[in-house]
């Protein structure tokens, strides 16, 4: 199925995570991958003239957006779209600058998105994002570890065992240091980790990342750990998909989507809700086929399909009874088929067909996900996809233990075959 051995794809994937710390991050990762690979950045705000088998790529804010032509315009028929999100939940760091309490540093954060918040209890934490500067340019930024959310002792809370209550915002405000040792504060630390001014600094996206590096364990170092598999995981196949797909035999235009807040509902310009997929589609369509009309860029969305590819959760051993008790998705079965007949997920019979040649086609085994009717379901960019752009739509993803923890859990097999999975149907 592939040649690589399970250490190789591990450690292209802890690269890419541990390169990738916010979805800024994330997305300078996947441009620079892609720069390497022969793509050619585009400016959203010039015309784009496209040729047959291009390779380009849009990034906006924390999203990328990239694609390659066929090189016979003739089999364009659609695009292939995979989609995925570059955001993971995390505390995001508040403006009002640092303040003391006995004796101690710390600074208010506001959480994002739906973090298991004991997870990121006494973790060393560090800071990342982005900074938006006095005089126009936006820059990265990350501190090393400088921060920790510690924990009450179990002398202090005889009952935490029976039950642990966190108050958002009491118990989970980060210490940084010690009140009479404060040389500089954090945003002088990521001004100088991006080597600008913090007088400039005028703006900031930061939010607190794990720094335990990620790992191979298990007896046969068959699962992987890491933080952000949700879904850093799912960009790094597409991406990976997507630098080497052949243009001379692509049946369709080949496309990877990764979006920005899918964590807090998508509703952003660099969104799944946003217009980022329908405008690149679109600008796409226009350059390529300069005579066409709406019509026909209409009919091209009609004939296209989208994989959205997000984490789902493989049954427990310690909580069986959380899961279905008829269909039991494991960890190292293959990616997996999200259905929910509410339409949280976008699978339908069509689409479970199409990915069904896809994992055949990369000879890969898939396995089926519902929820336990009692259990809320979650959702994903797969039926905000479908909503706003009318493609079939099919929603899969690796199968995770902890998902929302600061570290996650998944079989190291599971990441080798949806790789494969991703370029197979994106080759068509």
């Amino acid at each position: 199925m592939n040649p690589r051995t399970n250490a190789q794809v591990a450690a292209e994937l802890s690269d890419f995570v541990s390169s990738s710390p916010t979805s800024y991050h994330a997305t300078a990762t996947a441009a620079a991958r892609l720069d390497a690979a022969g793509f050619t950045e585009l400016d959203e705000r010039e015309k784009w003239e496209l040729e047959p088998g291009a390779g380009c790529y849009v990034v906006r804010d924390g999203a990328i957006i990239a694609w390659r032509v066929p090189a016979d315009l003739a089999t364009a028929q659609g695009f292939r779209v995979f989609g995925a999100h570059t955001d993971s939940p995390a505390f995001k760091l508040k403006p009002g600058g640092e303040y003391t309490t006995e004796g101690v540093r710390q600074v208010g954060v506001e959480i994002y998105g739906g973090p298991l918040l004991n997870s990121w209890l006494d973790r060393e934490l560090a800071f990342a994002g982005r900074l938006a500067l006095a005089d126009g340019r936006v820059v990265l930024a990350q501190t090393p570890a400088i921060a920790r959310i510690p924990q009450l002792a179990i002398h202090l809370d005889r009952q935490v065992n029976e039950g642990l209550t966190l108050d958002k915002q009491r118990h989970t405000t980060p210490i940084i240091g010690l009140a009479d040792l404060a040389e500089s504060d954090i945003i002088e630390l990521l001004a100088s980790s991006a080597e600008v001014d913090p007088e400039l600094i005028v703006g900031h996206d930061v939010y607190t990342i794990p720094t335990q590096a990620p790992c191979l364990f298990g007896v046969e170092d068959e699962f992987f750990a890491s933080p952000r598999l949700d879904n850093l995981l799912s960009v790094h196949a597409g991406v990976t998909a997507l630098e080497t797909v052949d243009a001379q035999s692509l049946e369709a235009i080949a496309v990877v989507a990764g979006f920005d807040h899918e964590e807090i509902g998508s509703n952003s310009r660099s969104g799944a809700c946003g217009p980022f997929l329908a405008d690149i589609t679109e600008r796409i369509a226009e350059s390529l086929f300069p005579d066409s009309t709406r019509s026909d860029y209409l009919a091209l969305l009609a004939g296209s399909v989208c994989v959205s590819s997000d984490a789902g959760h493989a049954a427990h051993p310690n909580y069986p009874e959380r899961h279905d008790p008829q269909v039991r998705p494991r960890l190292g079965g293959g990616p997996l088929l999200k259905l929910n007949a509410q339409q949280r997920y976008a699978t339908d019979a069509v689409g479970t067909a199409m990915w069904s040649a896809a994992c055949a086609a990369a000879g890969v085994e898939s396995q089926d996900f519902v929820s336990n009717n009692a259990m809320p379901c979650g959702s994903t960019i797969g039926p905000l996809t479908a909503t706003r752009l009318g493609m079939t739509t099919v929603d899969v993803g690796p199968a995770l233990y902890s998902m929302h923890s600061a570290r996650e859990m998944c079989a190291i097999s599971d990441v080798v075959a949806l790789g494969a999975a991703a370029k197979a149907f994106l080759q068509g």
